[in-house]
């Protein structure tokens, strides 16, 4: 997670919070978290990160939409993260 950026982050609590989830719905999620656009640029080469990590796995819903979903890592770093700002945040 260390060398995730914050919006990779901020990507994986969203996927972590969805089930199949299109990049659409993810990109909306970010958009209101962020007060503005998110353009296709920035959000699928982050996402594509995330799935060369294994943190995230990439999916078809049809021939034209992918899915996201977190992975049993994706899962574990993220629950590791919070433990360790637990430890500043309680």
């Amino acid at each position: 997670m260390a060398t995730l950026t914050g919006f990779q982050r901020d990507l994986l609590f969203i996927v972590a919070g969805k089930t199949n989830a299109s990049g659409q719905e993810i990109k909306d999620e970010l958009e209101k978290e962020y007060s503005g656009e998110i353009n296709h640029g920035r959000l699928y080469p982050n996402l594509d990160t995330l799935v060369n990590r294994e943190l995230v796995e990439k999916g078809t819903i049809d021939r034209r939409t992918n899915s996201y979903d977190l992975t049993g890592e994706g899962y574990e770093a993220l629950e590791n993260h919070r433990e360790w700002e637990d430890q500043y945040f309680s």
